[in-house]
């Protein structure tokens, strides 16, 4: 197939509108003030901060944030990974996720308490088994500390946050597979809030700190949120972001990602962007552009060999099936229990094969096939369209054509020497073709796509 023509492609700009914060500590900090959850502990108080384990912009500096108020009221903080299964459902794996990200003892100048060890905290009235973090629930409150979101999986009013916190990252792995296991007969959503309500009830959380991102994935907002009111504060908050959510903006035969990983969504890819059902189902989502075929050309650095996701691909790199770590995919997919999110597609030695496979199963020839190339799922600020869908980028306004129509240029090996959108000025990713050697953006080093708005604590 080595003749076979692909389209040549045009580097695409999507334009948001930019809703950061201008100072995100000091609106952490109002935030945190106007709460007064302070007010609701004694003095010299002990005080568990749960963190989760998604590549969240700002969250080191958001977490400092919460560990000073705490200090500034004479309390004594800790942090703990309040995680579900990730990081592998190890004590170990769990302190190390949030290392990666800039927590820990060091930077934070608090103690980290990673344990799997939880205790139980009853039964839901549908006689769900409801546990949590054991050195939690032996501190004198506990603050939860995630993004606001869409889940992966379900619509609801509540999906992915705080309410889904306090019942699946809160309880470990022992929480998160009864929580999986009932949202087969009960629903996602009605499990999380049932298990939520009933942790809120035990009188222990005292709330927690929501972060919304604008589709640019700078920090738009921070909320700080009683328990007594938490989970109708994030219906109001996750109703916001679905205002600001990046889409692809057309339906393609092609969709090429160069990476997917834990740090890019909890299921590697996006379903809600990529149109697919963790169980391979393809285009479930309403009001989401259809995609036909989906190329996952690697894992992403940050994800350690979880490639929980890939089963979402149709045809993947061999590079990328190199990294899988098993052990963490594994125990992460099984206690989510969708299984068909792990299973490994068909996989090619390079690029060039890969996208051959594909350009054979769809509707059109290959030399007319409609394909987007895209970074991840998360960043659709910048990706690349074959030059047949310029009149339709052309009709958007939020669209901009950012250079000249370019060749897929493939070295000898027959993988990709190019990337989807031009390199920015000062910054050493290997993005677009700017002639040096073929990595892929997710390995380059120093290169901060959401515009530099995060810095260490």
């Amino acid at each position: 197939m080595s003749s076979i023509k692909l389209p040549r492609f045009l580097p695409v700009r999507q334009h948001f509108p930019d809703l950061r914060l201008p100072d995100v500590r000091a609106a952490g900090q109002q935030e945190l003030i106007a709460s007064d959850l302070a007010g609701r502990v004694p003095a010299g108080a002990c005080i568990a901060v749960g963190v989760g384990s998604r590549g969240i912009n700002n969250l080191a500096a958001i977490v400092g944030t919460v560990v000073d108020y705490w200090k500034s009221h004479g309390c004594r903080p800790f942090l703990f990974p309040a995680m579900g299964s990730h990081g592998g459902a190890t004590a170990e794996g769990q302190r190390d996720v949030m290392a990666r990200y800039g927590i820990d003892e060091q930077t934070m100048a608090c103690p980290v308490v990673s344990s799997m060890d939880v205790v139980s905290t009853g039964k839901t009235e549908s006689g769900i088994p409801t546990f949590a973090d054991m050195a939690a629930m032996e501190s004198d409150g506990i603050l939860l500390i995630n993004r606001i979101k869409w889940h992966t999986s379900f619509l609801g009013p509540v999906e992915s946050g705080l309410t889904k916190m306090a019942a699946i990252g809160l309880g470990k792995i022992n929480g998160a597979r009864h929580c999986h296991r009932h949202a087969r007969s009960l629903g996602m959503e009605n499990v999380i809030q049932q298990v939520a309500r009933h942790n809120i009830a035990t009188g222990k959380i005292l709330g927690g700190v929501a972060i919304l991102e604008d589709a640019n994935h700078n920090t738009a907002k921070i909320a700080a949120v009683r328990a007594d009111c938490l989970i109708e504060r994030e219906t109001e908050l996750l109703s916001l972001v679905h205002q600001w959510k990046a889409k692809i903006p057309m339906p393609l035969e092609i969709l090429v990602l160069d990476e997917i990983g834990k740090n890019i969504s909890g299921t590697g890819m996006d379903p809600k962007v990529v149109n697919r059902g963790v169980h391979g189902q393809y285009n479930p989502w309403p009001g989401i552009h259809r995609i036909q075929r989906i190329l996952v050309r690697d894992l992403s650095a940050t994800t350690h060999g979880n490639a929980v996701g890939i089963g979402m691909a149709d045809v993947v790199h061999d590079r990328a099936v190199a990294k899988i770590d098993t052990k963490v995919t594994w125990v992460n997919t099984a206690t989510s229990g969708s299984l068909a999110a792990a299973r490994l597609p068909m996989h090619y030695p390079s690029d060039r094969a890969c996208l051959e496979i594909l350009s054979q199963t769809v509707e059109s020839a290959p030399e007319d096939a409609t394909i987007g190339w895209i970074r991840n799922s998360l960043e659709l600020g910048e990706f690349a369209f074959s030059e047949n869908l310029r009149a339709e980028i052309e009709a958007n306004p939020a669209l901009e054509i950012a250079g000249p129509p370019f060749d897929l240029d493939f070295d000898d090996s027959g993988n990709l020497i190019t990337s989807p959108v031009p390199c920015s000025p000062g910054c050493n990713s290997r993005r677009p073709r700017c002639g040096e050697a073929p990595e892929l953006a997710g390995e380059s080093k120093n290169c901060n796509p959401s515009g530099g708005q995060d810095s260490p604590r």
